[in-house]
């Protein structure tokens, strides 16, 4: 976007009208103005700025209440046993928190906002004999 902005700065500069410049560049003569006037203004005004994306739709004490639910374990939530997934984990931000996330985001959420890892339970023999073991 940048280059593009400093293309038609440069092109009127040249002479060129900014209806003209505008058509060539595909967008709207209002724009071309704007860049000009910036251009004038203050050069680094026609600098690229990175987008934030969207606001969380969790905010970070949400994220921290969520966590702590999560530590509960899931048999604390009404499953039969105490393993997250992330189906179970968007389950439980819609049901607390009244956000409905798909599966895949709530597994980056887990990941990136909460730092957990995907982890899975180690298999152990059901006639494992621990006595015998430490013996």
């Amino acid at each position: 976007m940048e280059r593009r902005r400093r293309r038609a700065v440069g092109l009127v500069k040249r002479g060129e009208s900014p209806a003209e410049v505008a058509y060539f560049l595909g967008c709207g003569r209002s724009s071309v103005y704007t860049w000009v006037k910036a251009d004038r203004e203050d050069a680094r005004k026609l600098a690229g700025r990175p987008n934030a994306g969207p606001k969380p739709r969790l905010s970070d004490e949400q994220i921290e209440e969520l966590e702590g639910l999560l530590l509960k374990g899931a048999a604390a939530h009404g499953w039969h046993n105490d393993l997250w997934s992330a189906h179970r984990v968007a389950e439980v931000i819609r049901r607390r928190f009244g956000v409905e996330y798909h599966t895949e985001h709530a597994r980056k959420i887990i990941r990136r906002r909460l730092g957990w890892s995907s982890q899975r339970p180690q298999l152990k023999a059901k006639q494992r004999n621990e006595e015998k073991i430490a013996h």
